[in-house]
């Protein structure tokens, strides 16, 4: 029958990719005082799955792991501003920042809800509602 649900792969790819980012945007508004800190950032899920990159169905995060590849495959670059707007050198905007957040959360609302649904479809498929 099916082998591989690639669906519930791309939902979890774009659930982590959502926590990764939430991540640097909270490490963000932490460091909104520090001098010299320099936003950071990632590239957005649509950018890094349109470069070709797909999720790996198995993950080794040691090297004594079995049958798993190292990394994801997925390219998590996390860039950071060049120069700061602020007289000591901080490039963070707090309402920036916040404004992420909320992306960032509708995209994890996004994958759970294409989880859900396709949870759903698959439970009506095999007659089991």
């Amino acid at each position: 029958m099916f082998t591989e649900l690639n669906v519930f792969k791309i939902a979890y790819s774009m659930a982590t990719h959502a926590g990764k980012r939430q991540a640097l945007v909270s490490q963000n508004i932490a460091n909104a005082d520090t001098p010299g800190y320099h936003a950071k950032d990632i590239k957005p899920f649509k950018e890094v799955f349109a470069a070709g990159a797909r999720p790996a169905s198995m993950v080794a995060s040691r090297g004594s792991h079995l049958n798993g590849t190292a990394g994801s495959g997925i390219d998590w670059a996390v860039t950071s501003t060049d120069a700061g707007s602020d007289p000591n050198d901080n490039s963070v905007s707090v309402e920036t920042e916040l404004l992420k957040g909320v992306e960032v959360e509708r995209q994890h609302k996004r994958a759970m809800a294409i989880y859900k649904s396709s949870m759903n479809i698959l439970r009506a498929s095999l007659g089991k509602n």
